[in-house]
């Protein structure tokens, strides 16, 4: 068969040819939010393990991974870079949230998919208005949401005290959690406490919250603010339910400066397997995982769960570019991520899937719970869906 008759058969967008393909991406390698660029590292070395397996159906990734150092100026700079010198395909899980809304309008412009936003905001599913932005982590809403449904259900008569930080991170847990409480929730929230993460310290907020009677407690805060509110929680003597956002479970960076004593009955959720649990060692996904970290990543820190994010997104990456076949232009792409189908990757939880639909951008929904006990997380209960649809 001749190479014309061949290239008919294939469709190619920017960034595309018979050997590779461009994916771009912009990530904090410097600056207050440095920590975060594991993500990324890992996607690397990830796409270096598909393309020494012999790629994406013959074509190798090239992952062009920019430093923005968590500034939006910076992102808007690095995103021009990537799609109108290095033309790539797609903006793969950039990091950040006002990173990503600093592109959103350029890149929906330009028509280039910005795919699997690495950002809890409800804000990137909206396929109505950005119909090439994607997110990829089920949104914070969605966790305040099942965390209310769990309050109604097993304390029907809670007082319900919210202390949260007041910005966008902070709104959209207070949405979901109000969706999910509905009519209820005039009657059960006693107080709601908004904190701004200039305060030196949020000792009197908790203090006030505390006097009003509450017996379970919402604490929407970043690790720094957790751990000092878990602290003063204890010191004060009160004992409500208390429920912790995710973003701040973490047991290396909030609960062990908070105090293993102080945080036993804490509630959180999850979405993926957390490789330090003894839980998984037996896991064939947390196997695959270390396999490849072993041979594509050894010097990483394996207590780290970003990899654990790095690897999911760069899974699902691999999977819809497969998809695509040798159809790789930006529409097909979006085609493709707007029709996933109960897809499993190897460490999300059992039960969690990723799906889409033409209306629902929001991949992940699911959550599980979970209760800190000794100096572990224990997950219990079922898979909860904070899809107010379902």
């Amino acid at each position: 068969m001749s190479g014309r008759a061949d290239a008919g058969e294939k469709k190619y967008g920017p960034g595309v040819s018979d050997t590779e393909i461009r994916i771009g991406n912009t990530s904090p390698y410097s600056g207050p939010a440095s920590a975060f660029s594991m993500v990324a590292k890992t996607e690397d070395a990830y796409f270096r393990k598909v393309n020494a397996e012999g790629g994406i159906n013959g074509r190798r990734i090239v992952f062009l991974s920019y430093d923005d150092a968590y500034s939006p100026p910076k992102t808007v700079e690095q995103t021009r870079r990537l799609v109108e010198s290095e033309e790539v395909l797609l903006v793969f899980n950039a990091l950040g949230t006002a990173s990503n809304s600093a592109v959103q309008k350029y890149l929906n412009a330009k028509k280039v998919p910005q795919l699997f936003v690495s950002s809890g905001a409800a804000k990137w599913n909206d396929p109505k208005n950005f119909p090439w932005t994607m997110g990829f982590t089920p949104s914070y809403e969605t966790e305040g949401y099942i965390y209310a449904k769990y309050v109604l259900r097993e304390r029907p008569a809670a007082k319900i005290a919210i202390f949260f930080q007041n910005d966008d991170f902070g709104k959209d847990y207070l949405k979901g959690i109000k969706l999910a409480l509905g009519d209820k929730a005039a009657s059960m929230i006693v107080a709601e406490e908004a904190f701004d993460v200039s305060e030196p310290t949020i000792d009197s907020h908790l203090v006030k919250l505390k006097a009003t009677g509450a017996d379970v407690l919402f604490d929407i805060a970043t690790p720094k603010f957790a751990a000092q509110a878990i602290k003063k929680v204890s010191e004060l003597g009160w004992k409500p339910l208390h429920i912790l956002s995710y973003v701040s479970a973490s047991t290396g960076s909030v609960i062990k400066p908070a105090g293993f004593e102080n945080a036993q009955g804490l509630i959180s959720a999850a979405y993926f397997k957390d490789p330090g649990d003894p839980m998984w060692k037996d896991d064939a996904g947390l196997k695959e995982l270390n396999g490849f970290l072993d041979g594509y990543f050894a010097g990483a820190d394996r207590s780290d769960t970003l990899i654990v994010n790095g690897y999911n997104t760069a899974q699902a990456l691999v999977y819809l570019l497969k998809q695509c076949g040798d159809e790789l232009t930006r529409e097909n792409i979006m085609r493709h991520a707007s029709n996933l189908k109960q897809v499993e990757l190897g460490m999300l939880l059992p039960g969690i899937r990723l799906n889409t639909s033409p209306a629902d951008f929001a991949p992940i929904k699911q959550w599980q719970l979970m209760r800190f006990e000794g100096t572990n997380w224990r997950l219990f209960g079922d898979v909860m869906s904070g899809d107010a649809k379902n």
